[in-house]
């Protein structure tokens, strides 16, 4: 078990090497534990509203949290210091995904868009506007050169992992587009929704 909170907790991760557990929670804070004993390593990571999302790094050296307050903040995951603060969204934050190379940053938030951000600087990439309802995810594809984000809108959308540049527009389902995510190969996308289906798009081009 790791700590005790009076809100609820709301996400959590493991690091790539299985050492270390961030948490997230609505009582405005993110942690990070290690993974065998159970001690607090850092934190608390805090927001000013609840902490909605928290996601390691893949090379394991930051974590990135995402609130209702609009922002994601991304913090040193051994000694818990702020280093970047990502801010521009209009409404609050769904989602964080650091790239595979940990150098950049998607968000998903209810503004009806997502971003990119330099993930060293927290400078802003791209705006990815097109969505017409509340973006709930974004995931990069297993080399970071493909971006897919899911929305309440009923679609989900492909862009350039790099440039923030459309793609492709997956539509189909009839009701909120609730996740997706890549296969391993990046050939093709697996997409949720609450139309009660799960489907599976056809082969993307490289």
């Amino acid at each position: 078990t790791y700590g005790d909170w009076s809100s609820d907790v709301c996400s959590s991760d493991l690091s790539r090497d299985g050492q270390r557990v961030a948490t997230a929670s609505q009582d405005q804070t993110a942690q990070v534990w290690d993974a065998s004993t159970g001690s607090l390593i850092s934190g608390p990571l805090k927001h000013s509203n609840s902490v909605t999302m928290v996601a390691f790094s893949p090379d394991g050296q930051r974590v990135a949290t995402s609130s209702l307050d609009k922002s994601v903040q991304i913090w040193d995951a051994a000694s818990g210091n702020l280093l970047a603060e990502l801010t521009g969204h209009g409404r609050r934050v769904r989602a964080a995904a650091f790239s595979p190379d940990s150098s950049r940053i998607a968000t998903a938030s209810n503004d009806q868009s997502a971003r990119l951000w330099d993930a060293a600087t927290g400078s802003p990439i791209a705006v990815l506007t097109g969505h017409k309802d509340w973006v709930r995810s974004a995931s990069f594809n297993r080399d970071g050169s493909r971006l897919v984000t899911a929305s309440e809108d009923s679609t989900a959308r492909v862009w350039d992992g790099r440039s923030g540049t459309e793609i492709a527009v997956l539509a189909g389902h009839s009701g909120y587009v609730v996740s997706a995510a890549f296969s391993q190969d990046g050939s093709r996308i697996v997409t949720a929704s609450y139309d009660r289906t799960d489907r599976k798009s056809t082969r993307l081009n490289s």
